[in-house]
């Protein structure tokens, strides 16, 4: 893996070794965007994931203004992208990352926070825990999730992905943001059973199945014509999917997220199940996914 500190400790790249030969895991970055953390590989989603619609985040009945950082004028994956994070601990197998809200100028959130990032190769996969901690004097919601771009081919010429992703529900989205609690899955996002990415176009907010995690079947990616697997487990505390198929594209994105999108609106009007977490002085909240390749 390649991890730069100073684009919000963004990942460049994470290769898996096939056959003796190193591919493509994630979306590679150009090394001219590697300044950019929405151009890399995935990048951290804190403190919220996906859109606060019309910018504006209300809590206990007070309204706050965020910075417009989404073409269709929303709050869009969390706060942190602008900044660089520190290192705090690196050897050759891990690297822990860190933010302090505290110590930056125009943070474009109401409250004080700090979020650890920590990357660890683990022989069969990437693991990856966030923390986010309130060091405010008061209350405030957060979650965070993180979004990988995993190649749709891991081999060039040996077929599209096939996406198997445990679900409960669906949310219904005006303008890719939730307005009420989860219900149906909707067809074009339902791969509760596994099948192949395929031409329509995916953006929307799933309801993780508790302990179950989601799988990337690359077909005849082996020399022998055996299939690579990838799983992407994760925490409870994920406990919604994002999955994004743009037509077209060599990637696409499953990402764990806490909450649904829009979350700090559905927390506000008690919408059930929105996965927002509400931090008290002192309290953390912490997170493991991770991208694992079974041996076989």
């Amino acid at each position: 893996m390649g991890v730069l500190p100073g684009a919000a400790g963004a990942l460049a790249f994470v290769h898996v070794r096939v056959d003796g030969v190193w591919r493509d895991l994630l979306r590679p970055t150009p090394p001219t965007r590697h300044h950019v953390p929405s151009a890399c590989s995935s990048f951290p989603l804190v403190p919220w994931s996906n859109r606060v619609a019309a910018c504006t985040l209300t809590f206990r009945g007070r309204s706050w203004r965020l910075p417009r950082t989404a073409a269709d004028g929303t709050s869009m994956h969390g706060a942190v992208l602008p900044y660089a994070f520190s290192v705090v601990e690196a050897s050759s197998t891990h690297v822990t990352l860190l933010f302090d809200a505290r110590t930056v100028v125009g943070v474009g959130f109401p409250w004080r926070f700090t979020t650890t990032l920590t990357y660890a190769l683990t022989g069969d996969g990437l693991a990856v825990t966030t923390t986010v901690a309130n060091v405010d004097v008061e209350d405030f919601p957060a979650g965070f999730g993180h979004h990988p771009y995993l190649v749709r081919e891991l081999v060039p010429g040996r077929g599209d992905a096939l996406l198997e992703l445990p679900a409960t529900g669906g949310y219904a989205l005006t303008d890719a943001v939730a307005t009420g609690p989860a219900g149906v899955i909707p067809s074009r996002a339902d791969f509760r059973a596994a099948r192949e990415l395929g031409g329509r176009f995916v953006d929307d907010c799933l309801v993780a199945a508790p302990g179950a995690p989601a799988r990337v079947v690359y077909p005849g990616a082996r020399r022998d014509g055996g299939d690579v697997e990838v799983l992407v487990e994760h925490d409870d505390v994920y406990g919604h999917w994002v999955v994004y198929v743009p037509p077209g594209r060599s990637y696409f994105a499953v990402e764990p997220a806490t909450h649904a999108n829009g979350g700090f609106a559905l927390l506000e009007a008690g919408v059930p199940g929105a996965g927002v977490h509400v931090l008290a002085p002192g309290e953390e909240l912490t997170g493991r996914f991770a991208l694992r390749i079974p041996v076989v």
